[in-house]
């Protein structure tokens, strides 16, 4: 029979079901070691990093609720006994309780508390929040540095007032506001297209789900406050290099190519690489 040891939780008083994160990394090390894989072997067969799977076994983390099956299957094993994190007696049976008890048990594996969702936007917002202030900051330097050497440099920081507001906003819709898992269908279909809030994300050839969608939001995350912290300085740099306003125009247009290239391309990578096999893409 299998037993549930169930937390308490001090503030609500109320039963808690979580995973033995130690037990289940202890038990995934041990099963995948038997079958003969390494760590890259099963990260590849997944279609997540060595690192994933690095972690989930020291009981840092735990895989997305929908690589349970996979995992089950590719070590020989149930899903009962990966969420128990021990092997089981076949011949026993367990009543309607204990089924309830692991199947919340295994909704727990995704599902952010309240505490939890708090905790991360305080860590986003100081983050970027630190990042908008230096990014204003910087443009006040700017901004005060042309006012001194050319007549309009409003019109001059043109150009990098749009790249901000870009940057701005899809920097709170990434930080704040996206989804951090996607419906259930994205995992039955291949879906190229993400939209929310008049968000919409389309990456080419390339399905999205829950397997790559992290690395995805990641991404846009790592853009948005690499670009608001380092777009200022080449947006004006060519007006102390460049004089003649057609390499000046020159250069603008290049800078927006690099853009636009460090939003989307790091995105389809890690889409790619993440991709699990419902959302490969066609042949």
């Amino acid at each position: 029979m299998i037993k549930i040891k169930p937390d308490q939780s001090k503030k609500a008083g109320v039963v808690m079901f979580e995973i033995d994160k130690p037990a289940f990394g202890e038990f995934l090390a041990k099963q995948r070691k038997a079958k003969g894989y390494t760590q890259k072997n099963l990260a590849e067969k997944i279609f997540v990093s060595d690192k994933a799977v690095s972690k989930w076994e020291r009981g840092l983390s735990m895989p997305d609720i929908s690589l349970l099956i996979p995992l089950s299957e590719i070590l020989d094993i149930s899903v009962t006994e990966l969420l128990e994190g021990r092997k089981l007696d076949h011949a026993s049976e367990m009543d309607a309780d204990q089924v309830e008890i692991l199947v919340k048990k295994a909704l727990s594996f995704s599902e952010d508390s309240p505490e939890r969702k708090k905790e991360r936007l305080k860590r986003h917002a100081f983050f970027f929040g630190c990042c908008t202030a230096a990014a204003v900051l910087e443009i006040f330097l700017i901004f005060l540095g042309l006012s001194v050497s050319a007549a309009d440099p409003v019109s001059l920081c043109m150009p990098l007032l749009l790249f901000e507001i870009l940057s701005l906003s899809l920097g709170v819709y990434a930080w704040f506001f996206i989804k951090e898992r996607l419906p259930a269908y994205y995992d039955e279909h291949e879906i190229y297209t993400y939209h929310d809030r008049g968000f919409t994300l389309t990456l080419f050839r390339t399905g999205l789900n829950n397997s790559n969608w992290p690395y995805v939001v990641k991404s846009l995350r790592i853009w948005s406050a690499a670009t608001i912290v380092f777009m200022p300085l080449p947006s004006v740099l060519p007006l102390l290099l460049f004089r003649n306003s057609m390499w000046f125009l020159v250069w603008q247009v290049l800078l927006l190519i690099l853009y636009l290239a460090g939003l989307f391309l790091p995105m389809h990578l890690a889409a790619r690489r993440y991709m699990s096999p419902t959302g490969q893409s066609p042949c």
